[in-house]
């Protein structure tokens, strides 16, 4: 059972082996991640020049609880736009907020503007 969400910036911590990693590590078994952030990962992995099936190899190697992104998460991800807009998150930012709040869960980014958000979810930065 999965018992916090990751965003994509603390995914690449993990696999970039930046600062907050072990944070991360500690936690991959009980993650879960939105498949728009899995994407997203994917994405940064190809553009940063790692082959694409290789990229997404290692991504599925993680064995990561990966949700679908379904109406539920999206129309709360739309709901958090105007109280996150003002420190720019992104939709997969919100995607993975939507995910934390639908579960009752703790969302964990490397993003330290989420720091101090006030969107009713737990927020675990890890740097």
């Amino acid at each position: 059972m999965s018992e916090i969400v990751l965003d994509a910036s603390a995914l690449m911590a993990v696999l970039r082996e930046e600062p907050g990693a072990a944070a991360v590590e500690a936690v991959l078994d009980e993650a879960s991640i939105s498949a728009i952030n899995l994407s997203e990962v994917q994405a940064k992995l190809v553009e940063r020049g790692t082959p694409a099936e290789s990229a997404w190899s290692s991504l599925i190697d993680l064995d990561l609880n990966v949700v679908d992104f379904d109406a539920a998460q999206a129309r709360i991800a739309a709901d958090l736009r105007v109280p996150t807009r003002a420190r720019g998150l992104s939709l997969a930012d919100r995607a993975c907020l939507a995910l934390a709040q639908l579960r009752g869960l703790p969302a964990m980014t490397a993003d330290r503007a989420w720091s101090g958000l006030e969107v009713g979810i737990e927020v675990r930065t890890i740097r």
